[in-house]
């Protein structure tokens, strides 16, 4: 049965930052770009006291991918 489950793999993005380093500025082409590698956004971690953000991703392993 082990050969039907679905193996993932997993990326991660860090927003780039503005000048002010407070707010990060829009990471739409990033997102596209992954979007378009078939990767799909799943979680966000976001530190206490506003510290870095990270968006991760996942897509399925493929067949033959190491």
């Amino acid at each position: 049965m082990s050969q039907n489950r679905v193996r993932w793999e997993y990326e991660t993005l860090r927003p780039p930052r503005e000048a002010t380093k407070k707010e990060a500025s829009d990471p739409k082409a990033e997102l596209n770009a992954l979007g378009e590698e078939g990767w799909e956004l799943v979680e966000t971690v976001e530190y206490t006291g506003g510290g870095t953000k990270y968006l991760v991703f996942k897509r399925p392993v493929e067949d033959g991918a190491t």
